[in-house]
């Protein structure tokens, strides 16, 4: 919708040599205005543009002059001059266009002066000899040749010339190239030369066909044909060069087909000579000798790939495909070149190439077209759709549809398009519809998974032959399919444009079928209503993608379905409200309505005025619970067609209403979207302002707009002003203390938005500047923004202030500046790692204050008395060099003090936060534009060394080898030895002396804690120091780490802005660089030195961010010293790696350490269009050492290589470059597997991992069996061609130990055995396989029966089989019988389930499979009755099994609990099936038998074995629940059998289950059944009346030691006491009171969230018959207890519990609706809507109640909040420091201001309502009491804090804040309240 801005063009001007103007100024004339005046006038602009008009003007002087002036000196001079400026202009400047086509226009008489005057100029051009400026003269020649007939007339006569210079520039270009090897800047120039030197000659052959050909053919010694033979000799070497660029190679391909034909002769012949060429058949004898001196190199019959490739490209693209005009020589070649490209499809696997493959393959398909049109009837029977070039090409199609690079998919499916419409052009005549070849390209990729992304393409395209109507017949469903499919992103967009074809197609197709509408029912049916399905029911993703892919697509197809979209919706929209995971109807209704608004389908003004939409419902969609509904309402405000369309009042109202509930989300995607749609909103009344302001001025205009929006528009633009107030009055005001972060996220991002929009005035006046809004207040509230723990939320506030930075600096007195500065050094050596981002911030804003030195730094710093007289300088520059000064004076002194002792650094003064300052300073400061140059060249000099002394002293800690665990202070000699073996295992050896210098540490610790006064005992993980001041502060192994590796980072990441200091174009020695190239090269070095010896992964992989910025400014420079600096590096390390040295100190072990980062660096840097030479040099080096030939002695190097090829696999910086190295990565791993050593395997195992998924892609889902990250294995093996030998003989070694395996007597390998089968087995080959095992087990019990085998084989039974039920293949005739013969089979092996088999392991295999078949086969009941005798089979195996008889075993028998798990399973199976409608209605005998099981469930609940228990217990639970929810028929028996009369068997289990999962189960069942049939029963089974089952079930909640127990049984105990009251039945108060009490413990905000969800369960399920009641039932304390319970659940941390809470709310409005018969009521809202209405609620009730006097105190109280205030000061300041990361018990959503400020409001508004005095209320007066205690101590709080507290101490600042305002508010309300105010009542509102 917003507009982009249009990109200003640049034309630099021409000037004028002296000589020129001379020669001009001869013929001027001052008194008129003559060519040469004019000339001279134009050269003297200085505006290229205005130059441009000035030629415009003297065209007509030529065009009028007549045949005389052609010999005029004038003119002739005029024309000279303007040769010299065509010739010296550049290639891009527009005046040379504008020059060339005013000259096309001469007259004829001038044209031979022009030509002549040009010809001079381009013969001097000719001379130049110097290679680098071959370019501008190529240019010029190219500039001649396109459109300009002056030119093309110069190069007419200077032909020969011409050709001899292109010849020695393509033979110079050559031979520079290759003195210039490995300077990769200057021969990627080089390189772009010769590609326009090649294309210039082509221009010249084809422009200039006639200078050629002719008369010059028949003597070979002609200059002209030796020079063409010489050009053609060039391309074809150009061609045969590998090391050249792709391009020239391609180019050059084009050039040798196309000076071949222009000298071949006789040209049908040439045909014939390009297929031999290219299938390497060329017979010497018939072949001319030019042509062999030429293209020797071409008739070869090996030719390279690249070269064949590039030929089939010149062929294509230079030959005359049309008209048949090569005959049956070219129809032969045309099929030739078909075979080459898809041979070469096979061997061409590196991305560029595969590129260009795959787009002459689509070149030769357009060919193809051509030819067939006037082709031979045997070309059309060649190119049918089922001839073998066809068939190669669909596989090549079926191979690279699903290619990860998009121009390869793209070009396949042209190749798809055009294949089709070449089968149609072959079959023309025919109907293409019922063609075999159509229906079975239609059948093959419908039996295709929806996952592959090429079925959408190439559906697309045959949709578009056969027609939708065609398709849908053979499946009707498709379309539902598709949006099934649109949950992956991935996939929608194919999706959504394989519709879009289908339904646009589809209504085509009727509306030239159908005279009249009477279709569009139909067409609806099948594409709008399962739309409106999804929309109202699916996921959040499902309906993203379909909103934002399909909608606007079906919309602009038929833009009459949205009324009936809109009609289906609002019927439905009361009843489907949508929840917190779906949208129902409403939501379905603000997307339809959103998208069509946006796409100009709809006027929101008609809709809300005719009815169709109300108010109300936007209002309810603004606040919808789930996040996405109430972004498509505000979009359907926010977004139109028109972006000047008149923003309404209504509009603004709602926007205002939404900005009330939506700016604390937690989701940053949804953030993200508010602050895009209002950026959108007001992007619109900044045009329409425009706009409005234009009418004014124009009255009669002005007349149309009132008429149509009945409002003037200066009011219109008041309005606008107005509501652009108060929207960033409420951003302001939700910067309050305490406010969330996303709070702060939201508010500080429209604000940005706000300041970007109505920044400069555009056009007639600004309706709104948000500067004009600024007070100091709000300045004080952004500067405050700083101190927030969120980095986005500094950067955020930082900006703004920024752009507001005129207004905000002036409103900055000296002392406050002064405060902020001070704060910003004192933060920028706090020990928060968060405080120093503050600092910097703090100090960034400062700098650009005019009075900063003069206020601030004057104290600190000697004054510069030259820097303050250079008016010259930067407030900005002067400002950032004194803050540099100062912060590098400061952390030069740390460091000398860190070296005496750094655990005194670490504790008082961590260095860190200054260089961050420094670097953040750096950072803004414009280096292009500096005047200080000399003191920032010794500033930089000094930054550099300081970065060397600090690293020194903090390096040996985070370069240890363990330094996450060992700290100085590590003096227990035992974890001192266990280190030390440690060391000594690591290979190579760590040689930092670091460790054999911590006894000197300790010693020098110990001499400063003795000298402590007060000396308490030391633990070893803590340090005391003191510092100067004398406080004792504790030093953790934590923070002295911290401090090291963050001032690694922060030193790594200054040096890294450092190098780019350094100017691109250096020279030799640059004196105007702040950085000198020696600097640079000792940084690298640093850099190197650490990356290589770091262990401490914080350390190097920021030391590796630093370096990345140093390797990518070194990959730019072209000082040919740095710029092979990387490549110097690279082969060092990697010579290092592989010479193994002992001495080495590379880490081995922590996957390599910095290794892989700082190689990723390096290779990461290189151009990615080179030719990625390092990249090359390193894979293959890295694959050879991963995967050694011999067992070399040392496997240090290839754990180096396999951890360094996984960072390289994983790095998407490399993208395509890498793949052809992904084969040999897959080998190396694999074959790392079998190594004997760990590390090897370890390692080999990353890398596989990283591999996989570099292959298949990021896996997003937990799905192990998700068909996304997939691949045909034709896809693969075409991708990978080499893997397939390699694996099929890997996987020939696994299958022969597959079976070994099966039978191992290790169990866990038994199983992976099983599991392992599965995938080497084709799904049709399962029965047979699965019988074969089967038959292969023992038929009977004998004494040498080998049960490990046995078990093996039933593993792999079961797996198999498990694989094949969960597949679709049952629908077929074959598996039910292949199911028959394999139930047969089993039945023959029955004994290995019963006691005949004394082994119980086997017995649960064999049992396990039973079930399996069992379970499937309920599924198939409905197929017929032929399994009966399988489930009395099933029976018999019950009835002999020891659940039956007795159990004769101890728990402790090996495989016993597996065994009765399994027979429990079966018999719930067994169960479950012959309770099922099927058998309970099936007439026969054997039914009626088997439908008595020989064991029911109450027996199972009985058996001594919690897990048979448990089991039983989990089917009860499922029936009910299912029974519950009517998914059974309560048919007799069933289901509701199973579970009759098991009340008394389950109350006496919950009171006698001593398992903890049967007890919570147990209680789960009797929550789940009716209370009308279990408490009758509480008598006499376990001697309990209903009110000790209450009482029990209480003290259950209140002591179960397990919160599952816990939950359960409070939801129990509430589901007994609501029955207890509604039936009227007696409850002791005291009871009453506990449970509430209950209530309250489980709404605490530490309690798990379960527990809270249950609470939540609960206040809903006692909403409207306690909370809502139109008496008090509970009593007035108690009740509003559970209501602040309710107020607490709204504000909890976590959003499914918010979520759970406002039900409740629902359910009261609700209530409230139905009670009192309100027109509208909020049905469904988020939390903080919910919360609003809650305290609204509230006070209602109390107004209903009658309590207003005792309950307002008790709302009081809930406003003072916690009095609390008192902390332990020290205690605290201790905790913190303990935990440097941990912050606790915090709510990071809650805002205690928001929930303070509602519920003030509305209880101002019960004031303002009921005229409330409270006349010598005690409560009242004892509330005043704390209320103005608490503002004094409050007041003395602030005032103990230091100076600035917002920033030193944070979080106190901000509790004494928060406490501050309530307390405020409470003494307000408490005011109005006494009864002596009289006048009170008058405006409370406000």
């Amino acid at each position: 919708m917003v507009l982009k801005k249009k990109k200003e063009v640049q034309v630099d001007a021409f000037f004028l040599d002296h000589h020129q103007a001379e020669k001009l100024q001869r013929f001027s004339k001052a008194e008129e205005q003559n060519l040469a005046s004019l000339l001279l006038h134009c050269a003297q602009l200085r505006n290229g543009i205005q130059q441009i008009q000035c030629i415009k003007q003297m065209m007509p002087l030529l065009k009028q002059m007549d045949q005389s002036s052609a010999g005029d000196p004038m003119v002739k001079a005029c024309l000279d001059v303007l040769g010299e400026m065509y010739f010296s202009l550049g290639a891009k400047n527009p005046l040379k266009k504008v020059l060339a086509s005013s000259l096309n226009g001469l007259p004829g008489h001038l044209m031979l002066s022009a030509v002549q005057s040009f010809v001079c100029c381009l013969r001097e051009e000719l001379k130049t000899t110097e290679v680098y400026l071959y370019r501008k003269v190529l240019d010029n020649l190219a500039a001649c040749l396109e459109d300009f007939s002056v030119g093309r007339a110069c190069i007419k006569s200077l032909f020969e010339e011409v050709l001899q210079f292109l010849q020695k520039v393509l033979l110079d270009i050559q031979e520079e190239n290759r003195k210039n090897h490995g300077n990769r800047i200057v021969q990627t120039q080089l390189m772009h030369d010769l590609l326009i030197a090649i294309k210039v000659s082509m221009m010249l052959v084809q422009k200039l066909q006639e200078n050629i050909q002719g008369s010059l053919w028949k003597h070979s010694e002609s200059f002209v044909w030796q020079s063409m033979c010489s050009l053609l000799k060039s391309s074809t070497d150009f061609l045969m060069d590998a090391t050249l660029l792709q391009t020239v190679q391609t180019t050059s391909g084009l050039a040798v087909i196309l000076f071949t034909r222009a000298m071949y002769e006789p040209s049908e012949e040439l045909p014939s000579l390009m297929s031999a060429l290219l299938l390497g058949t060329v017979e010497h004898s018939g072949v001319p000798a030019w042509f062999k001196r030429s293209c020797g190199a071409l008739c070869t019959a090996e030719l390279p790939h690249s070269a064949r490739l590039f030929l089939c490209h010149g062929a294509l693209a230079m030959l005359d495909w049309k008209n048949g005009s090569m005959g049956t020589n070219g129809e032969k070649l045309l099929l030739d070149i078909a075979s080459v490209l898809l041979s070469l499809s096979s061997e061409l696997k590196e991305s560029s190439v595969a590129t260009s493959l795959s787009r002459i393959l689509a070149i030769w398909t357009n060919s193809a077209l051509a030819a067939l049109v006037s082709g031979s009837p045997d070309l059309k029977i060649k190119l049918n759709g089922n001839s073998d070039i066809i068939g190669n090409l669909l596989e090549y199609i079926y191979t690279h549809w699903d290619h990860p690079l998009d121009a390869i998919r793209h070009q396949t499916k042209l190749v798809f398009k055009n294949l089709l419409q070449i089968h149609q052009t072959t079959i023309a005549g025919s109907n293409g519809k019922s063609d075999p070849f159509f229906a079975r390209l239609i059948k093959h990729l419908l039996s295709l998974d929806w996952h592959v992304k090429g079925k959408y393409a190439s559906l697309g395209c045959l949709v578009e032959c056969v027609g939708t109507e065609n398709i849908l017949q053979l499946d009707r469903a498709i379309p539902v399919q598709i949006l099934d499919v649109m949950s992956d992103q991935s996939l929608a967009p194919y999706a959504s444009d394989l519709l879009e074809t289908m339904f646009t197609n589809h209504k085509a197709h009727f509306t030239s079928s159908f005279q009249e509408s009477t279709w569009i029912d139909q067409w609806h049916n099948i594409w709008v209503s399962p739309l409106l399905v999804i929309l109202c029911e699916g996921n959040h993703d499902q309906t993203t993608y379909i909103i934002d892919y399909y909608l606007p697509k079906l919309l602009k197809c038929n833009p009459d379905s949205l009324s009936y979209m809109i009609k289906i919706l609002q019927a439905s929209a009361d009843a489907n409200l949508g929840s917190c995971s779906t949208r129902g109807a409403l939501g379905a209704l603000m997307a339809c309505l959103r998208t069509a608004r946006a796409h100009g389908h709809l006027e929101l003004s008609t809709i809300m005025s005719s009815g169709l939409v109300s108010t109300e419902c936007i209002k309810q969609g603004l606040v919808h619970q789930h996040s996405q509904v109430c972004i498509d309402a505000l979009g359907l405000l926010c977004e139109t067609h028109r972006t000047t369309e008149i923003v309404s009042l209504e509009e603004m109202q709602l926007i205002q209403f939404f900005l009330m509930y939506n700016l604390n989300n937690q989701s940053p995607s949804v953030r993200q979207q508010i602050v895009s749609l209002l950026r959108k909103l007001f992007c619109r009344i900044q045009e329409s302002s425009q706009v409005l302001y234009k009418l004014q001025q124009n009255k009669t205009k002005q007349e149309l707009v009132e008429n149509s929006t009945k409002m003037p528009p200066l009011k219109i633009l008041q309005q606008y002003k107005d509501f652009m107030s108060s929207v960033c009055a409420r951003l302001f005001e939700v910067l309050f203390p305490g406010s969330s972060h996303p709070t702060r996220f939201s508010a500080l991002s429209i604000l940005e938005s706000i300041a970007e929009i109505f920044s400069v005035p555009k056009g007639p006046a600004q309706v709104f500047q948000l500067d004009q809004e600024i007070d100091s207040a709000r300045v004080q509230t952004l500067i405050q923004c700083f101190a927030s723990t969120f980095e986005e939320v500094k950067n955020l506030a930082f900006r703004l202030l920024m752009k507001l930075r005129d207004v905000a600096l002036n409103l900055q007195d000296s002392e406050n500046l002064d405060l902020l500065f001070q704060a910003a050094i004192d933060l920028s050596t706090s020990t928060k790692p968060y405080d120093c981002v503050t600092a910097s911030y703090l100090l960034n804003f400062l700098v650009y204050h005019e009075g900063l030195q003069h206020i601030c730094l004057g104290k600190w710093l000697e004054k510069n008395p030259q820097m303050d007289e250079n008016t010259s300088v930067s407030t900005v520059e002067k400002n950032t060099l004194a803050v540099i000064k100062l912060l590098l004076v400061n952390v030069e002194e740390e460091i000398l003090q860190a070296k005496k002792s750094l655990l005194q650094a670490a504790a008082s003064f961590p260095m860190y936060g200054r260089v961050h300052c420094i670097t953040g300073a750096l950072q803004q400061l414009p280096f292009n534009n500096l005047t200080l140059v000399s003191e920032w060249k010794e500033m930089v000099t000094r930054l550099i060394l300081m970065s060397y002394s600090l690293s020194a002293v903090v390096s040996p800690v985070v370069q240890s080898s363990s330094p996450e665990g060992l700290i100085p202070m590590d003096s227990d000699p035992e974890s001192a030895s266990r280190l030390q073996m440690i060391l000594h295992e690591i290979q190579p050896q760590d040689t930092n002396d670091y460790f054999t210098q911590t006894k000197i540490l300790k010693e020098h610790c110990k001499e400063e804690s003795e000298k402590l006064a007060d000396q308490r005992p030391t633990e070893n993980i803590c340090m005391e120091k003191r510092g100067k001041d004398r406080q004792v502060c504790d030093v953790t192994a934590q923070m002295v780490l911290v401090c090291c590796w963050r001032s690694m980072k922060e030193v790594s990441l200054l040096l890294g802005t450092l190098c780019k200091l350094l100017p691109s174009q250096t020279t030799s020695e640059p004196s105007d660089g702040l950085i000198t190239i020696e600097q640079v090269k000792n940084i690298g070095d640093y850099f190197k030195h650490h990356l290589l010896q770091s262990r401490h992964r914080g350390a190097f992989e920021l030391a590796y961010a630093g370096f990345v910025q140093l390797t990518e400014m070194l990959s730019r420079c072209n000082n040919e010293s740095l710029h092979k600096m990387p490549e110097h590096w690279l082969s060092c390390v990697l010579e290092e790696i592989k010479s193994c040295d002992p001495s080495s100190t590379l880490c081995a072990t922590r996957r390599s350490a910095g290794i892989p980062f700082y190689i990723q660096a390096l290779l990461a840097s290189e151009p990615k269009k080179s030719k990625t030479d390092l990249l090359k040099m390193t894979m293959k080096e890295l694959i050879s050492l991963a995967a050694p030939l011999n067992e070399s002695l040392s496997v240090i190097p290839q754990v180096h290589a396999l951890n360094i090829l996984r960072a390289l696999y994983r790095d998407t910086r490399l993208g395509e470059n890498i793949m052809p190295y992904v084969a040999d990565g897959i080998k190396a791993s694999i074959l790392g597997f079998m190594s004997p050593v760990w590390a090897v395997r370890n390692s080999s195992t990353l890398l596989f991992s990283a591999l996989i998924t570099r292959i298949f892609g990021v896996k997003r889902g937990k799905d192990e069996n998700s068909k996304k990250n997939r691949m045909t294995g034709r896809e693969f093996f075409s991708r990978f061609p080499s893997l397939y030998p390699f694996l099929l003989k890997q996987l020939e070694i696994v299958t022969s130990t597959l079976n070994r395996c099966g039978r191992s007597p290790v169990y866990r390998c038994r199983e992976m055995s099983g599991r392992a089968l599965v995938p080497f087995v084709l799904a049709n080959e399962v029965p047979h396989t699965v019988l074969a095992l089967l038959r292969a087990l023992p038929d009977s019990a004998t004494h040498g029966t080998r049960q490990n085998s046995v078990h093996g084989t039933l593993l792999q039974v079961f797996h198999l089989l498990q694989s094949y039920l969960e597949s679709n293949q049952f629908v077929s005739l074959d598996f039910q019988q292949g199911l028959g013969d394999i139930i047969t089979c089993m039945g023959t092996k029955l004994w290995l389930a019963k006691r005949l088999n004394p082994c119980l392991v086997t017995r649960a295999a064999y049992l396990d499979v039973l079930v399996m078949l069992s379970t499937h086969l309920e599924k198939f009941q409905k197929q017929g009755m032929q399994f009966l005798d399988f489930w009395e089979e099933m029976n018999r195996v019950i009835s002999d099994s020891e659940l039956v008889s007795g159990i004769p075993y101890p728990s402790a028998v090996p495989g016993l609990i597996q065994y009765l798990q399994s027979i429990t399973k079966l018999v719930i199976s067994v169960l479950s099936v012959t309770a099922g409608p099927d058998i309970q209605s099936c007439g026969s005998a054997a039914a009626e038998g088997m439908a008595k099981p020989s064991l029911s469930v109450a027996l199972l609940l009985h058996c001594e074995f919690h897990e048979v228990r448990l089991l039983a217990l989990e089917a009860i639970l499922l029936w009910l629940k299912q029974m519950n929810s009517k998914q059974v028929a309560e048919g007799r028996g069933g289901v509701l059998g199973l579970l009759t009369d098991l009340e008394d068997t389950l109350l006496t289990m919950a009171l006698k289950e001593t398992n903890p999962q049967c007890f919570c189960k147990v209680l789960e069942i009797l929550y789940n059944m009716d209370l009308r049939n279990v408490l009758p029963k509480t008598e006499c089974s376990i001697k309990m009346n209903p009110n000790e089952l209450l009482t029990w079930s209480l003290n259950l909640a209140d002591i179960s030691s397990s919160p599952e127990g816990q939950t359960i049984a409070l939801k129990f105990a509430s589901k007994l006491i609501i029955h207890h009251l509604q039936n009227h039945q007696q409850i002791s108060q005291e009871t009453l009171k506990k449970w509430v009490q209950l209530i309250v413990y489980f709404c605490g905000d530490e309690q798990e969230t379960e527990m809270l969800l249950a609470a939540a369960e609960v206040l809903k399920s006692i909403t409207s018959f306690l909370l809502m009641s139109e008496k008090l039932i509970l009593g007035l304390s108690d009740t509003l207890g559970l209501w602040k319970c309710v107020i607490l659940l709204l504000q909890n941390e976590d959003l499914v519990v918010r979520d759970a809470a406002a039900e409740v709310i629902q359910v009261a409005e609700s209530e409230k609706k139905s009670s009192e018969g309100t027109e509208f009521a909020f049905r469904i809202v988020n939390a903080p809507m919910a919360l609003d209405l809650a305290f609204g609620i509230v006070c209602e009730l109390l107004q209903r109640w009658g309590e207003i006097h005792a309950g307002v105190p008790v709302l009081l109280e809930w406003l003072l909040g916690d009095s609390n205030l008192q902390r332990d000061g020290e205690t605290s300041a201790l905790e913190e420091d303990d935990s440097l990361f941990d912050k606790g018990e915090m709510n990071f959503w809650a805002e205690q201001l928001t929930h303070v400020r509602q519920l003030s409001k509305h209880l101002l508004h019960l004031i303002s309502v009921t005229h409330l005095t409270l006349p010598d209320h005690g409560e009242l007066h004892r509330l005043s009491g704390i209320a103005l205690d608490q503002v004094q101590r409050i007041e003395h709080l602030l005032g103990a804090l230091p100076l600035v507290p917002e920033f030193s101490r944070t979080p106190e600042f901000t509790r004494l804040a928060i406490q501050k305002e309530r307390v405020s508010i409470c003494l307000k309300i408490l005011n109005l309240l006494k009864p002596d105010d009289t006048f009170k009542n008058e405006n409370l509102e406000q």
